[in-house]
């Protein structure tokens, strides 16, 4: 399904193997690096798999001797899987390239889409993604994450918010390289089932705010 806002396009890709939609992302990017389509947003999820960005250290990586993918986009490792919505901007940013206020709409995003469902989440100084703050059941916990790479001006990667996955698979990394916080999702923080069904079209509603105008 495809639905498309004034200058921007989103292609609800479904459940969609890694590597198929890295794939899908260059042949996009190439097009909108070319001029021949405009901006673009793959939403989609993704069968269980580790990503490991370019600063990702030995010790964050599973022990156990789980695959990774080691991708080109900022940031550390982290793992998608169902229950996860992720999303893919393939956006020509303007000049002068400023990839700070691209990850802070990016984030604006994500805290605006927490808010709908009722979940008060923000930003911790010096690390990216949304977080629900500290309180009386623990430290803070990062509800969604950002890693994006921008190649001649235009955006790759994206953003992945948790609706209601499996938080196991978290244990078995250093989520985002940070040890001193957790990994939640929209469902365990609500005490509600929160699905990707459910969080898809507010996601879709608010893509406007990637866009700088």
């Amino acid at each position: 399904m495809t639905t498309t806002t004034p200058g921007l396009t989103a292609v609800r890709a479904g459940l969609l193997d890694y590597q198929a939609a890295w794939d899908e992302q260059r042949r996009l990017h190439e097009s909108v690096v070319a001029g021949e389509r405009g901006d673009t947003v793959l939403l989609l999820e993704h069968p269980s798999v580790y990503t490991a960005g370019k600063r990702t250290e030995p010790w964050d990586r599973p022990m156990d001797g789980t695959p990774v993918v080691d991708v080109d986009r900022g940031g550390k490792i982290t793992w998608h899987g169902p229950g996860q919505l992720v999303g893919y901007p393939i956006l020509r940013l303007p000049d002068p390239v400023d990839v700070v206020a691209y990850v802070r709409r990016t984030e604006e995003l994500l805290i605006d889409v927490c808010a709908e469902f009722g979940l008060t989440a923000g930003r911790v100084e010096g690390r990216s993604g949304v977080w629900v703050p500290e309180d009386d059941r623990g430290p803070a916990r990062k509800v969604a994450a950002i890693g994006i790479r921008v190649a001649r001006g235009v955006t790759l990667h994206g953003f992945s918010i948790n609706c209601d996955c499996d938080l196991t698979y978290f244990d078995r990394i250093v989520p985002c390289g940070i040890r001193d916080a957790g990994v939640t999702s929209l469902t365990a923080e609500l005490g509600r089932p929160i699905s990707v069904a459910d969080v898809l079209p507010v996601v879709e509603r608010r893509l406007s705010t990637l866009v700088e105008v």
